[in-house]
């Protein structure tokens, strides 16, 4: 189902957020992408807008000073993982080899969240849903449909994943000329995989958002002052990397459900 109205088990990409220097134009640009509306909120941290679809929450977008590319060369999407209890697995994390960045705090009454680190240098976050459980839609057009991490070196990622979230870790015989590793959750469920990148100049969980037509949603970013690369027929669905107008970068695929 692609309805989510309770907290995700343990792992599971809950959330995803993103720092941008100009939120009108964001909000512009993931409107025209996606058919976004917003809704504006305030925290302790500050303000922020909650992105939606069809009246659902699927997303958030942050107001930052510069945008994350301008700091580190890259910009991605953040993604926040489940858990029932923020402040233990913060702990966990941090005596599996990761790093506790922003301890755990509250987010208004929508849930309570942490940022972390893993031992490869990969920043995601922790989310404990309440009245937020995460995103409301996934899995279907215009929404969330997976993350994976690329990182130069695999093998702590993979130790760590596997201690803190007790995933198992499989290979991929559709790309048997790639270094990729699933994660699955205990009870089999695919959270998202691993690919090792000796080319890659950081370690960062990429975002993976599902379109009905990939080749028109290319031509959609680019009308909006976003950047695209080629769409590519790939085993899972046809895809085509996209950046936006702050050099945050992502990736859209049309899965064969979806198109069909």
């Amino acid at each position: 189902m692609s309805e989510v109205s309770t907290n995700q088990p343990l792992g599971t990409p809950a959330w995803i957020d993103l720092g941008v220097p100009d939120l009108d134009r964001a909000k512009a640009f993931y409107g025209a992408l996606f058919g976004w509306e917003c809704e504006e909120r305030s925290a302790a941290s500050g303000p922020y807008t909650l992105c939606l679809l069809r009246g659902r929450r699927v997303a958030a977008l942050r107001p930052v000073s510069v945008s994350a590319a301008d700091v580190e060369g890259e910009s991605w999407w953040h993604v926040h993982v489940a858990t029932d209890d923020c402040d233990g697995t913060a702990e966990q994390i941090a005596v599996s080899g990761g790093r506790v960045l922003a301890p755990p705090a509250d987010v208004a009454d929508l849930g309570r969240t942490a940022v972390v680190a893993d031992p490869t240098g990969a920043r995601f976050s922790l989310w404990q849903g309440r009245a937020l459980p995460g995103c409301e839609l996934v899995n279907e057009p215009c929404t969330l449909v997976r993350n994976d991490l690329a990182c130069p070196d695999p093998g702590p990622a993979r130790r760590f994943y596997a201690a803190v979230f007790d995933f198992t870790l499989d290979g991929n015989d559709d790309l048997p000329d790639v270094d990729f590793t699933f994660l699955r959750r205990p009870d089999g469920h695919e959270i998202g995989g691993i690919f090792g990148d000796p080319a890659a100049t950081a370690s960062r969980w990429q975002t993976v958002f599902e379109v009905a037509d990939t080749d028109e949603l290319v031509a959609r970013a680019l009308a909006a002052g976003g950047g695209t690369g080629t769409p590519e027929d790939a085993p899972y669905g046809r895809m085509a990397p996209i950046v936006d107008p702050f050099g945050t970068a992502f990736s859209v695929i049309t899965r064969p459900s979806a198109a069909g």
